[in-house]
């Protein structure tokens, strides 16, 4: 006969694993008609139509069973459909042990469990009903005799029930073969057992909802029957009947378990009174250990048994125990006192400072003991930098203090520079006594330096640690009282900036009565000056200071400190670069006025001395040495960009170079007997030509004009461009102007010299031309026939030719200025002579248009326009040859004249000595 419906089909199971008797919904098609029609229903193998509650042709509700399988299908048959499938499986879960005195929100199936007294160890409190294997893995009894075992672990035992409990004697005589694999699921099973034993009832609870549910239900039906019936008070009615049968089965459960209760609670009684006993001598000798601990520094382990006494007797009501809990508060309260002393004594570590403040707040110290160290580090900073300024106030000698700085200090360490090296009156020394050497306000700055550099760093470390909490907890946790302590520490930042600010201000101030006493009011003098300040630093020794002060603003900078906070050292930095540029200005300017001193007249082949060299390198030296203190660190700006600083600077520059001009006016003033003519000489590029000349060289005071002439000369024309391109290349924006005015200013010596020398030397040739003229009562009107030139001129030529040598000597390219000059004032002279006369007879107008013919042509190399317009003049003046025979005999005369004079006026030859090019 056919079958009217479909196979049942199992689509889904909730929940889809569980442990035996583990309530489940079945949901799915065709699962019968009604409870009768449902013939069969096997989850995992077993049979559960026992607990089977048909509810619907899509759902059943029923127990899953203690099946063989661990996981399988879940299997529906009814009358109308047959055997059916299913598309899904259960997971049955392995059930957990349950002890007889365990909670249990289910039946236990008691045929599954045995009788733990059968499975007890010798070993184990009859009292005791903890299960004989708490690792929860196989026992494998080792080979190691029990007596071997008592003489390894004297006064212990391998019963873990027991006082003496040693869990190595357990291992070895139990587990001594197992495995480490296994040894870890022990641990696995270990944390199980704690954490159920933690969770308590509420796990207990939450394991059996369901089960509790159900019997809400069954109750809530009995209850609404008994309503129903209304005979709840009627003897022998079905509620008294039900109260007899539930009093018999409590009291047979109390007879049942009586004995094991009892046995239990005597157990747990004895193991009490063995905690409380354990309690009393952890008590009972805490104070002397208190103090044996503190004596050996070992204040963790004071801290933990504090803690430990602490939460077990604070409440305590019990007369004796608050005896000795009062005398442990007194012990811990002189170690608060004792750790405070030694958190605010200085000098300290920031480590040791971490871990006084972290056992102040372990021991729950009044008030805010990390502050408190703050506050005094603060002050002790403040002091050591006092102290520092002090003990160099007060140095007699030279390094009585200071010599000993440590040479591992921490500026060192940040890297201090090599000594300064700079050239001319910027050399310091260069042996490795350098820094014994150096002036008493540098030692200063350094040792003030590397107070600040080595203290504010852990200062600064310790308020991050106070900001953020990890003073108080090295692993980071949080609670209640860090947080409490992170914000007071929050509210304080404002003070503890104004104690980061006080500080940089007293190094700033400290540095400033140093070395910028002008920079601070009269009140802040008396607190920060008192130095002696009459020999003002040398700009290298500046150069160092500011080095120093750069280190320490850059490793404060690099704990990240804010900028606002640094700002003064900035506004320091920025003065003492200004500071040392103008000291180093006016320390040139000594210099260069030293220079004179240094002139040896030694003349080389271009005409000048190493003068003008030694002022361009005295000026290159100063610019070199302020590359460093003149270059502009992160943060810092050009101080020439600054108005005043340019304007100074450019001053100041212009004065070098007026002082310099100045030594050279200087220096063609001094008379023969101010000069130490001992060293002098001259080199010639030449054969001496003139060494008759040349003799008594040094001894003339034009010669050295003509020596000043030519460096005047050399200045224009080289050293003072190339100043301008070395102070363009520093930054200096008024080079252009600096220059142009000492070109000025030079050009006005030079033509001042110029003309000295000029008037030195033309006078004596110009005043000798008339008396020589009109030597032996010579006349015009009345002379012979001319033979010749007459000696006047040719002693004229001859002077004008030893100008010539004398300003050879010194310089080629001042010979053309020189002569012109002279011809000029002898080409007017003869000029003014001959329109002087009144008249000329015929052998006169001839022998005057010969000599002034003849001084023309010898000199015509240098003629300039003036002074052939003087000889112009001259001529014109005289009557003018008629005859053919004048102008032969004019000729044969001129011819002769340079015939004869032709090796002296060879030295007009401008082909015969070129000018050496520079």
């Amino acid at each position: 006969m056919s079958r009217a419906r479909q196979p049942p089909l199992v689509t889904g199971i909730s929940p889809n694993e569980g442990a035996p008797w583990t309530k489940v919904t079945i949901r799915g098609e065709n699962l019968g008609t009604g409870h009768n029609d449902l013939i069969g229903l096997s989850i995992c193998g077993h049979n559960c139509l026992l607990t089977a509650e048909w509810m619907s042709a899509s759902k059943i509700v029923c127990r899953v069973g203690p099946a063989k399988d661990d996981k399988g299908e879940i299997i529906v048959t009814t009358k109308s459909g047959g055997l059916g499938t299913s598309t899904v499986s259960f997971k049955l879960l392995k059930p957990e042990r349950i002890g007889i005195l365990d909670q249990s929100a289910v039946w236990v199936d008691e045929l599954s469990y045995y009788d733990m007294r059968t499975d007890r160890n010798k070993g184990i409190s009859p009292l005791s009903l903890r299960p004989a294997n708490p690792l929860g893995i196989e026992i494998d009894k080792g080979k190691v005799p029990l007596k071997d075992l008592e003489n390894m672990f004297p006064g212990m035992s391998g019963d873990f029930t027991s006082e003496n409990f040693s869990a190595t004697w357990y291992l070895m005589e139990n587990h001594s073969s197992t495995s480490f694999e296994q040894l870890r699921v022990a641990v696995a099973n270990l944390k199980k057992q704690a954490s159920k034993k933690n969770e308590g009832s509420l796990a207990y609870v939450k394991g059996g909802l369901s089960t509790f549910f159900e019997a809400q239900d069954a109750l809530a039906a009995i209850h609404q029957k008994l309503e129903s019936d209304g005979t709840e008070k009627v003897e022998g009615s079905m509620t008294q009947r039900l109260e007899k049968v539930l009093n018999r089965a409590s009291e047979t459960a109390d007879t049942l378990f009586q004995e094991v209760l009892g046995r239990k609670d005597k157990a747990d009684s004895t193991r009490n009174a063995l905690n409380v006993l354990q309690r009393f001598k952890f008590l009972f000798n805490l104070p002397l250990n208190i103090e044996r601990n503190i004596q050996k520094g070992d204040y963790d382990v004071v801290i933990n048994d504090y803690e430990k006494a602490k939460s077990l007797f604070g409440n305590t009501e019990v007369p004796v125990f608050k005896k000795v809990y009062s005398e442990v508060e007194t012990r811990i309260e002189a170690l608060r006192k004792l750790l405070l002393d030694k958190l605010l004594e200085t000098p300290s570590t920031l480590h040791d400072q971490k871990r006084y403040i972290r056992y102040l707040s372990d021991l729950h110290a009044p008030g805010d003991p990390a502050w408190k160290c703050i506050v005094a580090q603060h002050k002790w900073i403040l002091q050591l930098m006092q102290n520092c300024k002090e003990n160099f106030i007060k140095e007699k000698k030279v390094g009585s203090v200071g010599l000993e700085m440590d040479r591992s200090s921490a500026l060192n360490r940040i890297s201090l520079p090599a000594p300064v090296k700079r050239g001319g009156s910027f050399q310091t020394p260069k042996d490795d006594s350098w820094h014994y050497k150096s002036p008493q306000q540098v030692r200063f700055v350094e040792k003030l330096s590397d107070v600040v550099i080595s203290q504010l760093p852990n200062f600064w470390k310790l308020w991050i640690s106070y900001v953020n909490g990890s003073l108080f907890s090295e692993t980071g946790e949080k609670s209640g009282q860090v947080e409490k302590l992170k914000k007071n520490a929050r509210q304080r930042q404002n003070d503890f900036k104004g104690m980061i600010e006080e500080v940089t201000r007293r190094l700033v101030q400290l540095v400033r009565g140093a070395l910028l006493p002008s920079s601070l009011t009269e009140l802040q003098l008396r607190q920060y000056g008192g130095w002696d300040t009459k020999t003002p630093l040398s700009g290298a020794w500046l150069t160092q200071v500011i080095h120093t002060i750069r280190l320490s603003h850059e490793a404060l900078s690099a704990l990240e400190i804010p900028n606002d906070l640094l700002q003064v050292i900035q506004d320091l930095l920025q003065d003492l670069r200004v500071h040392c540029l103008l000291t180093s200005l006016q320390h040139t300017e000594e210099d260069v006025k030293r220079l004179a001193e240094k002139e040896d007249w030694v003349v080389d082949n271009e005409g000048i001395t190493s003068l003008p060299a030694q002022f361009e390198q005295c000026m290159v030296q100063m610019l070199q040495s302020l590359k460093e203190p003149m270059e502009c660190k992160p943060g810092e700006i050009n101080i020439l960009n600054l108005d005043v600083v340019q304007d100074k600077a450019c001053e100041q520059c212009v004065s070098i170079m007026k002082v310099f001009i100045k030594c050279l006016e200087q220096l063609s003033t001094k008379t023969d007997g101010d000069i130490d003519t001992s060293h002098l000489s001259v080199e010639l590029s030449s054969p001496d030509l003139f060494g008759s000349i040349q003799e008594d060289f040094s001894s003339k005071p034009e010669q050295r004009l003509l020596i000043i002439l030519s460096n005047c000369q050399y200045l224009e024309r080289h050293t003072f461009l190339n100043l301008a391109e070395h102070l363009e290349k520093n930054g200096f924006t008024t080079a252009e102007k600096i220059i142009r005015v000492s070109i000025e200013a030079l050009r006005q010596l030079d033509e001042y010299l110029f003309e000295t020398y000029i008037e030195k030397k033309s006078d004596p040739i110009v005043g000798s031309l008339e008396p020589g003229i009109y030597a032996g009562y010579f006349d015009w009107k009345d002379c012979l026939p001319p033979t010749g030139v007459r000696s006047y001129l040719k002693e004229a030529l001859v002077s004008i030719i030893s100008v010539h040598a004398e300003v050879f000597t010194v310089s080629k390219e001042l010979v053309p200025r020189v002569l012109s000059k002279i011809i000029e004032a002898v080409a007017e002279e003869m000029s003014r002579l001959m329109q002087c006369v009144s008249s000329f007879s015929k052998n006169g107008a001839l022998q005057a248009r010969l000599e002034i013919c003849a001084l023309r042509d010898a000199i015509e190399p240098y003629l300039t326009s003036e002074s052939r317009s003087s000889f112009k003049q001259a001529l014109e003046a005289l009557p003018q040859l008629q005859s053919g025979t004048d102008k032969k005999l004019l000729e044969e005369l001129l011819n002769k004249f340079k015939s004869s004079m032709k090796l002296q006026l060879n030295c007009f030859n401008p082909a015969s000595f070129q000018p050496v090019k520079r």
